[in-house]
């Protein structure tokens, strides 16, 4: 696996968009946590990373664990990065 560098005008595949993520998955479980996904916004450089995080997590934790950790949220969670960060995520 490369190396994955997202930058906000930049175009990505969906794993590329997932292997960039999995870089903030810092205990490994195979699952983005809130303090997570803050870390990878803040890597992005956006502003308040921290009320991102929590507007993320608000929107796409489905079962309410506080974790990104099914298939449906990680749909969810790129079309949010796709709409509400205006990441460019292509299925390409």
């Amino acid at each position: 696996m490369r190396c994955v560098e997202v930058h906000p005008n930049e175009e990505m595949t969906v794993d590329e968009f997932k292997a960039w993520l999995r870089r903030y998955d810092s205990n490994r479980d195979g699952q983005i946590s809130q303090d997570e996904l803050k870390e990878a916004l803040h890597g992005l450089r956006s502003w308040f990373p921290w009320w991102k995080a929590r507007q993320v997590m608000k929107e796409v934790d489905s079962n309410h664990d506080g974790l990104i950790n099914s298939p449906k949220e990680m749909e969810k969670l790129i079309h949010f990065a796709q709409q509400r960060l205006h990441l460019k995520i292509h299925d390409w």
